[in-house]
Parts: structure tokens; C-alpha cells; sequence
């Protein structure tokens, strides 16, 4: 795992957190949370509509510490570019400049500006928080929907693959590509700090998981966060200029671990989990053992 960050040396203010009017083991408030101690107060944030929108806050009250912006839907992306061209004619260098959207603000509704802005190799960081659902709205399904799992709209189960958009990214030739977890926080942090201390366009791909469009505890939040990548369905990695790092190599628990007891995948077959396991084996070499 990158061991970058010491948690124990973090500052102890949050710049989110307290305050917000997220659920109980949001994943992405527990996400912002993290980012923002790294980050730092001198950063600005947009954020299309989404659950991390609302949750931090609306009208006159926000329980953000940071200059937060709400844009519609599609431009989140194109609205951080413009902060960072303001701040450059003014000369303040000294600024992340953040838009952070949800699937449908990241992968689908928002991807015509988020693929523009790392065309042009804005000088910005772009999260995606990915509970792999659109919860805002209902629970229904997204680009970023694994297959079978079962959703609002979608009560067969989803019957095609999920969308790489870390993969989409990587192939737009931009400096900084990763994926990260709230259940390895060190790791999320580490990498948000590198994609800080760089110029240009930076993309960060979270998984950060929502209990109620699982269908998993409340308190099981961060847990199932960390089975996805012990099992290996999500991997944590970084592209950095081209080159590929693993920073986590996963335990490889049985897959079921992590499937099974979500309510979303309840009409997951024995066959079809078998074979989600074959495909974990097959990527990380172990087939056959």
C-alpha cells in the first residue's frame, strides 16, 4: 500500500465533515472527509448535482470550510476550469481547484465536460465518488451499475458490464490516473497529495459505497468498501505518466464474501458468482490454484 501519509500526523480539523446531513456511514461523506485533509483549506470544490451536493449543504448554510460551488448536472468540469483560468489571470497559483461528481456527473450526464476539460489538460483534479448507483434520484441504474446487480429501475438485475471510466481516462493521455477506496485511507489520501502537487488534469475514480442501494448495514459501510478490494473487484492502482502501480496487492477472498450478503445482487446466481470468481482468478494470474 503507499505509506505516504501518516495518519497520525494529519491535521486534526475537518474542512468536511461535522455537520453535514449525509446518512449515517455515508461513503461519500467519508470520502470528502478524507480528501480534505490533504487537500487543504486553499482549495475550491464544484459539485454537479448529486448526494455530495446536498449533503454538505444548501442555501446559506454548508458544513463545507472551503469556497464550495453547486453546478448543474453537465458542467462541473467546465466550471472548475474556469475558477483555475480566473485564478491564473489574478496569479494565485496556490490553489486546488476540485470538481467532484457523482456517476452520473463523472461517467454519464457529466462526461461531455469532464472529457473536454482532460483534452485540454485543465489544471485540475476531478473525483469521481462511485456508489455505483444514481442515489440521488432513487437508487436507479448507471454506467457505473456492476452487472446483476439489481436496481430501482432495474429489478432483473443490470445485464451488461460496468463501465471502465478509469480505463476512459487513462486513454485520454492525462498525467494522473487512480482509483481509491474509503476502507484505505492512507492510500486515498496519498494520492490525492501527488494529484495536488501536479500540473494538469488529474483523475481519481472512488469507490465509496451507499448501504441503502446495497442493501448492506449502515455500519458495514467501510467494511464492504475493503472486501471489494481484498477480493478483488476493485483494484487500487495509479497511472502516473503512463506507467501502471498497483498500491494494494489484495488478499483474494472469495469473491461471495463481498456479493452474497448485498441485497442488490440478490438474484446473483451460484453459476454467475462462479464465474465473476474466474474472471478475479484469470486477471490476477491465480487461476487454476
Amino acid at each position: 500500500m503507499n505509506d505516504k501519509i501518516n495518519l497520525e500526523q494529519l491535521p486534526k480539523e475537518d474542512l468536511f465533515g461535522p455537520g453535514n446531513v449525509g446518512c449515517k456511514g455515508c461513503g461519500a461523506a467519508i470520502a470528502g472527509r478524507q480528501a480534505m485533509k490533504v487537500l487543504g483549506e486553499r482549495t475550491m470544490v464544484t459539485i454537479p448535482a448529486s448526494c455530495m451536493a446536498t449533503l454538505g449543504g444548501n442555501n446559506r448554510t454548508t458544513t463545507w470550510k472551503v469556497p464550495f460551488y453547486h453546478t448543474l448536472f453537465e458542467i462541473a468540469p467546465a466550471v472548475s476550469s474556469g475558477i483555475r483560468a480566473a485564478l491564473e489571470i489574478q496569479g494565485i497559483k496556490d490553489v486546488n481547484v476540485i470538481s467532484w461528481g457523482g456517476d452520473a456527473g463523472s461517467a454519464d450526464i457529466g462526461f461531455q465536460s469532464l472529457t473536454g476539460a482532460a483534452e485540454r489538460d485543465e489544471d485540475i483534479i476531478h473525483v469521481c465518488y462511485d456508489n455505483e448507483m444514481y442515489m440521488n434520484t432513487g437508487g436507479q441504474t448507471s454506467s457505473q451499475t456492476p452487472k446483476w446487480a439489481i436496481t430501482t429501475n432495474g429489478s432483473l438485475g443490470k445485464p451488461t458490464n460496468k463501465k471502465n471510466m478509469l480505463k476512459i481516462m487513462e486513454a485520454h493521455g492525462i498525467g494522473y490516473v487512480a482509483s481509491a477506496s474509503i476502507a484505505f485511507p492512507a492510500d486515498l489520501m496519498a494520492k490525492f497529495k501527488k494529484a495536488s502537487s501536479r500540473k494538469g488534469f488529474s483523475y481519481i475514480h472512488i469507490l465509496a459505497p451507499c448501504f441503502k442501494g446495497w442493501g448492506i448495514p449502515a455500519e458495514q459501510t467501510v467494511e464492504f468498501a475493503r472486501k471489494a478490494v481484498d477480493s478483488g473487484l476493485w483494484e487500487l492502482y495509479e497511472v502516473e505518466d503512463g506507467v501502471k502501480t498497483r498500491t494494494y496487492e489484495p488478499k483474494l477472498t472469495p469473491v461471495s464474501e463481498y456479493l452474497v450478503p448485498q441485497k442488490r445482487f440478490a438474484k446473483l446466481t451460484t453459476q454467475e458468482t462462479e464465474g465473476i470468481q474466474q474472471q478475479i482468478s484469470t486477471y490476477y494470474g491465480k487461476a487454476g490454484e
